[in-house]
């Protein structure tokens, strides 16, 4: 289908972006990767007036080292994130996530800013950032601020940006000794989202787990984290049988939907199921 007529424009800095989001207010778009924006104005299912193309903006893009941390552009694609040696070191749950996500094209092309400023509730990111810890840097009109991962998804396709800002960065802690993490997921057949993706970072002193982070995708209309299963997981030996007693605990009290494709039922199954293979991925990893 054919999108409905809009105004173009190129913002080259990120105030430059913000003066033009002030300028046109409800009427305009931010256009990052354009994956999740373009198809839907094709829908017509949104018809902003103005789109602000942020692909020039190179203070967006790149990565970087923090103290005990990644600096990562909001402009900076799926594919340089899972190829990125730096990611792939120190952030090993981060870079494994962005290469499962979509395909060639759409990692070639998709963004992080963009896939987390947009929330779909079948994303893969929202669980690794969860799990990770990560803080989501955004700038507008008063200024820079920063806000925490267990604070930006606060509903279907709704988070903590605020209008007129930018996301600029995402900020992920490294890995630290003793810790292992994994994502596993369903993909979808036709499009490559996750039909349900779990993302756990355990830590290990000795056998015993001192601390685990388990966050799911695709089951409802928001990633979340699953404390009970993580307070399970916490003080134990995690052998097999200990992890899939956890596992068990991932459907309690989850918000799972209907879809064309799965049933809310189905769904909850599949959370137990992935949760099993993902914290024992982690575990395996933190032994390593």
């Amino acid at each position: 289908m054919i999108p409905a007529t809009f105004e173009y424009v190129r913002a080259h800095s990120v105030e430059e972006a913000i003066r033009l989001l002030q300028q046109y207010g409800d009427r305009a778009k931010l256009l990052a990767g354009g994956h999740s924006l373009l198809p839907l104005m094709k829908l017509r299912l949104a018809q902003p007036e103005v789109l602000i193309d942020l692909s020039r903006v190179q203070e967006l893009r790149g990565i970087r080292g923090d103290t005990g941390a990644l600096l990562i552009g909001a402009m900076t694609t799926h594919d340089e994130i899972a190829r990125s040696p730096i990611v792939q070191q120190q952030c090993p749950l981060l870079a494994e996530t962005a290469a499962q996500i979509g395909d060639v094209q759409v990692r070639n092309m998709g963004t992080i800013g963009g896939s987390l400023a947009h929330a779909d509730p079948a994303a893969d990111y929202p669980a690794a950032v969860l799990a990770l810890e990560a803080e989501i840097q955004c700038q507008g009109p008063g200024g820079v601020r920063t806000v925490k991962a267990t604070d930006w998804f606060v509903d279907l396709l709704t988070t903590a940006l605020q209008p007129g800002e930018v996301v600029t960065q995402v900020r992920v802690p490294v890995r630290k000794p003793g810790q292992g993490s994994a994502y596993v997921k369903m993909p979808h057949p036709a499009s490559g989202y996750s039909l349900i993706g779990v993302a756990c970072l355990v830590t290990l002193e000795g056998n015993v787990c001192r601390e685990a982070r388990v966050a799911i995708t695709g089951v409802g209309p928001k990633a979340v984290r699953l404390g009970k299963v993580e307070g399970t997981l916490v003080g134990k030996v995690l052998d097999e049988a200990a992890v899939a007693e956890a596992a068990k605990l991932a459907a309690d009290g989850l918000e799972a939907t209907d879809d064309l494709y799965a049933s809310a039922e189905y769904k909850r199954h599949l959370a137990t199921v992935y949760t099993k293979r993902a914290v024992l991925r982690a575990v395996e990893r933190a032994r390593a």
